[in-house]
């Protein structure tokens, strides 16, 4: 049972909600971040009950590691229906934590499952996450996919093992705004989800917009996807000329990522809001 209560927290374990991608509350994408103690994660079954609980894009799981590793932390994030490899979202979300209660300061490094990631506290309060930038590879559209987007691709990209998306190309900003896409047709189309993307309309105050659709893994549409940016950064980068760009994912909620291609990293930068702050009884 997730409970609001005053500190300490005698009972259960501290579990907060953070809106990710957002300097403001109740936008952005939420994300539920669970610090553990040094002993290791319990098991995946209650890692995923937890996360099905909370019924967030994702929840992450983070507990500290031992002076002397590859890492600060080992970091696991889970949807309401599976693991994934990788997540934006909720990895701004952890470092947003570690730096509010004073557990991490600078840089903090995560262990993942897609290698060891870095979130930089920057001195105006946003945090930079530093991310391998997705290997694109240009493929015929799949069978399906225009009917299931209920738009015409003009290119598709495979993202990669990491993302394991595909980053579909639309013709205008209108177009991925007008989106209504049939989910399930859409979850039979690639292992993880459809980006749709296309470049921004004059004076909006942004370079490219994007929706991000996942029920593959139980998220029908994912409102700010840090992950995309990996393979939405060098795509735009490269049509655009330029490594540092502002993207907007126009989800009902909406939120701003500012991306920057270095070689084969990216760095994503963006704000986070803590909303929740409370304490999980049904402990491992």
């Amino acid at each position: 049972m997730l409970r609001l209560s005053p500190l300490p927290y005698p009972l259960g374990m501290r579990i907060r909600i953070v809106d990710a991608f957002t300097d403001r509350p109740f936008a952005g994408n939420p994300a539920g971040v669970l610090l553990l103690g040094a002993d290791g994660f319990p098991s995946d079954g209650w890692l995923q009950q937890v996360a099905a609980e909370l019924n967030l894009s994702e929840t992450a799981f983070a507990h500290p590691l031992p002076p002397g590793e590859d890492a600060d932390w080992a970091l696991r994030w889970f949807t309401p229906a599976t693991e994934v490899r990788l997540c934006g979202h909720a990895t701004l979300a952890t470092a947003h934590v570690l730096r509010t209660t004073g557990q991490a300061h600078g840089t903090v490094r995560f262990r993942t499952k897609a290698g060891v990631l870095a979130a930089a506290a920057d001195g105006d309060g946003t945090i930079t996450l530093d991310f391998p930038a997705a290997p694109l590879t240009e493929e015929p559209a799949p069978d399906g996919l225009a009917a299931a987007l209920g738009a015409e691709p003009l290119t598709v990209r495979d993202t990669g093992p990491d993302c394991g998306d595909l980053l579909v190309e639309l013709a205008d900003e209108s177009a991925v705004r007008s989106l209504a896409p049939d989910f399930r047709a859409l979850a039979t189309l690639s292992r993880r989800g459809v980006i749709a993307t296309a470049a921004a309309e004059e004076g909006r105050g942004y370079d490219f917009v994007s929706r991000g659709f996942f029920p593959a893994v139980g998220i029908d549409e994912d409102p700010v996807t840090g992950s995309a940016h990996t393979a939405l950064a060098p795509f735009w980068s490269a049509r655009l000329g330029r490594d540092a760009l502002t993207a907007f994912q126009a989800s009902a909620r909406g939120g701003l990522v500012a991306t920057r291609l270095r070689g084969d990293r990216v760095e994503l930068t963006g704000s986070a809001v803590t909303v929740v702050d409370g304490e999980l009884h049904a402990v491992p």
